[in-house]
């Protein structure tokens, strides 16, 4: 029997978080500034949303636009804030100069989360080496899904590598949900369940009239409605 797929939408206020809902998301991000692809997210408008909606929320913490962490301090202290409103699942990822991963800095922000579960965001996608982060990530308290695209270009030029690590489900830092998200397409769904995936990630997709515009319950039910329909691979997934 195949496992009901997990729908994650972007939200940027109460009212995206309440179209999100509506059409069947199953969780939000929650994010400010999407021009710099989503930072942390003010206190207020984190507290807004929780009070508008019921579904689980995860909250970035990523302090500018790219993936160093930049002052951790700064990362800790907003985290804490944000645990001290009721957010109790995060999205981080932070990358050093050599585009490995920034695994202090990781380290000092997921102690301060202290065993929230936690995304490791699309910095995946623009790291020098994928597996390696994989491996070095595994063990971190929390931490349950990768967002990736497959490829820092997008879906499109990343299928290949997203059905590849499905199919290392198990191994070591393989273990964690493959969130897909990142230029989807509903075109891409069939390929994605047919490898066992099953959660994924939609910002643009979701706003008829782009960014300037909301969060559409229609165009987030006509995703549900697809993958509701699109069954998983063989493992049930």
């Amino acid at each position: 029997m195949s496992k009901r797929a997990v729908l994650e939408v972007i939200a940027l206020d109460a009212r995206d978080a309440v179209a999100a809902q509506a059409g069947g998301a199953d969780r939000l991000e929650v994010v400010t500034d999407i021009a710099a692809d989503g930072l942390t997210p003010p206190v207020e408008a984190f507290a807004a949303i929780r009070a508008a909606v019921s579904i689980d929320l995860r909250v970035m913490l990523r302090p500018t636009d790219g993936f160093a962490a930049g002052d951790a301090g700064r990362l800790v202290r907003a985290a804490a804030e944000l645990r001290a409103a009721g957010a109790d699942q995060f999205v981080l990822g932070f990358l050093d100069a050599e585009g490995g991963v920034d695994l202090a800095a990781v380290e000092r922000v997921v102690a301060e989360l202290d065993g929230c579960p936690w995304t490791f965001h699309r910095a995946i996608d623009h790291t020098a080496d994928r597996d390696a982060l994989r491996k070095q990530c595994e063990g971190l308290p929390g931490l349950d899904a990768y967002l990736t695209a497959g490829s820092a270009a997008g879906v499109d030029d990343g299928l290949a590598v997203l059905v590849a690590e499905a199919g290392r489900r198990g191994e070591q830092g393989y273990e964690q949900e493959i969130l897909v998200g990142g230029g989807l397409r509903l075109d891409h769904l069939p390929e994605l369940r047919a490898a066992g995936i099953d959660a994924f990630h939609i910002g643009g997709a979701a706003r008829p009239d782009g960014w300037t515009g909301p969060v559409s319950a229609g165009a987030v039910g006509e995703w549900r409605r697809v993958l509701d329909g699109v069954t998983g691979g063989p493992d049930g997934g």
